[in-house]
């Protein structure tokens, strides 16, 4: 029935939680600034690093020093990505499943483009074949935009119809219904399960493998 998986990267595929929260925190240090602790920053992501640093700081884009702190948010995340980020218990086992099936995988997400192909290269190489991180000087809008989507689907050859979105947010529904894809949420990421059931996706699954059963469903 499906023949594509479009995967979100951060609370989908891997917990990346604690390397984001040390990058905000090292930005608010540097200024002086409050720090956030990991659920605070859990409830700030989903709409890129730009809305992740305006959702962190006192006056948000407004604060004189903003673009200024993005950068240096940007250029120290880049750096320390992947010092406590791990794939999600079962991720790995599930790519690997999903390749001997010769299921077609992407990666999409609003995180830098740069800081996406660096962790697909260390993580999942050898079964994602297309990322698609922020990119909208290329003319990509983020999530919830279709563009990333879209994309993938070209690059791809793949039909909307044979496609399964999953992700771990309102952000992910959204971009899932724009594109007119099926989507599935991951209750192991970033948001609680009720709230992902109140965004009625086709499901809501407790563990990687249980996307298998969707997957080969007659």
């Amino acid at each position: 029935m499906y023949d594509t998986v479009i995967f979100d990267l951060d609370g989908t595929l891997l917990n990346t939680i604690d390397d984001l929260a040390n990058a905000v925190n090292y930005v608010q240090k540097n200024y002086g600034y409050p720090m956030d602790n990991v659920n605070t920053v859990k409830k700030n992501v989903g709409n890129g690093i730009k809305k992740l640093i305006e959702r962190s700081i006192p006056e948000g884009k407004n604060n004189p020093y903003f673009e200024k702190i993005f950068l240096e948010f940007k250029e120290y995340y880049q750096k320390n990505c992947q010092v406590k980020t791990s794939a999600y218990p079962g991720i790995m086992e599930l790519l690997e499943t999903l390749k001997n099936k010769k299921i077609k995988m992407a990666i999409v997400s609003n995180k830098a483009h740069e800081a996406v192909e660096k962790l697909n290269h260390i993580y999942f190489q050898d079964y994602v074949s297309v990322v698609i991180g922020e990119n909208e000087a290329a003319g990509i809008r983020k999530k919830p935009a279709a563009d990333s989507v879209k994309r993938v689907l070209e690059l791809l050859k793949s039909k909307k119809e044979e496609t399964l979105y999953v992700g771990d947010s309102e952000v992910d529904k959204e971009t899932a219904d724009n594109a007119h894809v099926r989507c599935v949420l991951c209750s192991w990421g970033f948001r609680e399960t009720e709230q992902l059931k109140k965004l009625e996706p086709m499901a809501v699954i407790n563990h990687p493998l249980e996307l298998l059963d969707i997957i080969t469903e007659p």
